[in-house]
């Protein structure tokens, strides 16, 4: 039996520059070993201090019990705001609040029921295309970016990803994935201006190009709500849901930057999941066997059959943890704190990072090993409520859990119930952290129709 793939640690003491010369390469492999089993460890250069925490209680204190102490830093923004505007992901205080209030009611449990034909015509739509790549090598995380920005469109915009406008916004959404990782090094350190940076020259022309076609559909949509002919889909409800609080709707320039958030935070982190997903039940083949059996229950679009998809969900909640699509996030300490008989400053960078948390050796029962079991345990739900972070938590928790939830296993069934993956020789995946944890060289598997 394979154990997953886990990218090497750096030695314990580098200087900062080779540190520099890590991040650049790989947030992952560009920490040390001990932030497995450390509960807070300190990160000291010569401009300022971070604090990584994995202790469970200080985590609850800063995202759960104190959010509005521990804003999200404005150095994640550094890197994303060209594409991002002032979008929900980045935006603090007041502003923030007033966007989760008209954004929260269009991802509400019910509306999930809603949504579901729109992710059912994906997943037959990507099942069509597997048709075409049986008994061949398949690059299948560029595969499932293709249904998961399918489902993002389908249901934000009532348009397949053929549509021309879709097409381009994903076409030059690659280009931006690959040249701009979520974090840069300045979340750790802010760098003094000589260090090099990370964002490639075509980042910002690539961002202005995707903000001008999501204009495009948003503008449009707007006329459609307007002449009261535009359809009743996610984009609809949050462009006519007014703020209960200030009583006014979002501005067709505040809606773009919101859709530009659903598109990355959507599409990205299900179709790095749905990939290493696909990548654990190749190694893995009795799970494999059993979730196609499962599988066989899919047959029309009925939201019920999520319900009977036990399995699939146990795998892809094991998916998330090993592979938690945004690997660290960061907070800055808005007034002096005490942790851990620890002195934390008014400003330092507090690092959260569920890719240790989800594989810290003193909280969960084999850490590296894939073993979607865990979630029956005594250990595995004690660590899910306390040690599991793939959405975030508290009241920034991610607004579109439940929805990646219900679209994750019903792709990874639908495929499975009809085709079967299997690993390449001598081409295992090594995780790295872009935009999200993706594979160095892509993920290569070998599909067979069943």
């Amino acid at each position: 039996m394979m154990q997953p793939p886990k990218p090497d640690s750096r030695p314990d003491k580098v200087s900062l520059w080779r540190y520099a010369r890590l991040f650049r390469q790989d947030i992952l492999s560009a920490q040390p070993a001990r932030l497995y089993r450390a509960w807070m460890a300190e990160f000291k250069t010569p401009f300022f201090r971070s604090y990584l925490i994995n202790q469970p209680e200080l985590i609850k204190t800063v995202l759960k019990e104190r959010p509005d102490d521990f804003p999200k830093s404005d150095r994640i923004g550094e890197g994303l705001r060209p594409l991002l505007g002032r979008s929900v992901f980045l935006t603090n205080g007041a502003v923030w609040k007033r966007q989760r209030r008209i954004i929260d009611p269009a991802f509400e449990g019910g509306r999930l029921r809603e949504t579901f034909p729109a992710m059912w015509d994906a997943a037959e739509s990507m099942a069509k295309r597997f048709e075409h790549l049986t008994d061949q090598d398949v690059e299948i995380e560029a595969e499932a970016s293709h249904a998961a920005a399918d489902v993002i469109f389908r249901t934000l915009f009532s348009i397949p990803i053929d549509h021309h406008v879709a097409r381009e916004v994903f076409d030059e959404f690659k280009t931006y994935q690959r040249s701009q990782p979520i974090l840069n090094i300045a979340a750790f350190i802010p760098l003094p201006r000589w260090i090099p940076r990370l964002f490639r020259r075509d980042t910002r022309r690539s961002a202005t190009l995707i903000r001008r076609l999501i204009t495009t559909l948003t503008t449009q949509r707007m006329a459609e709500i307007n002449a009261g002919t535009a359809p009743l889909d996610l984009a609809t409800k949050i462009m006519t849901t007014v703020d209960p609080v200030e009583g006014k709707a979002f501005t067709t320039e505040e809606m773009v930057d919101q859709v530009a958030i659903f598109f990355l935070a959507g599409h990205e982190t299900s179709a790095s999941t749905l990939a290493w997903a696909l990548y654990l039940l190749a190694t893995h083949p009795d799970w494999q066997d059993r979730l196609a059996d499962e599988a066989q229950q899919i047959e029309t679009c009925d939201f019920a059959v999520m319900s009977k998809l036990r399995l699939s969900r146990d795998v892809f909640r094991e998916a998330l943890r090993l592979y938690p699509p945004v690997p660290m996030m960061v907070r800055e300490a808005s007034c002096p704190e005490r942790f851990r008989d620890r002195d934390v400053k008014a400003g330092s960078q507090l690092v959260i990072s569920p890719w240790h948390l989800h594989r810290h050796e003193r909280l969960w029962d084999n850490p590296d090993g894939f073993d979607p079991n865990r979630w029956h345990t005594e250990n595995g739900q004690k660590c899910q409520r306390e040690a599991y972070l793939p959405f975030s938590a508290g009241a920034r928790v991610c607004p579109g859990a439940g929805f990646a939830m219900v679209e994750g296993p019903l792709l990874l069934s639908r495929l499975l119930r009809d085709f079967k993956v299997e690993p390449i020789t001598n081409r295992a995946p090594v995780p790295v952290a872009h935009l999200t944890v993706r594979s160095k060289d892509g993920i290569w598997l070998r599909l067979v129709r069943r």
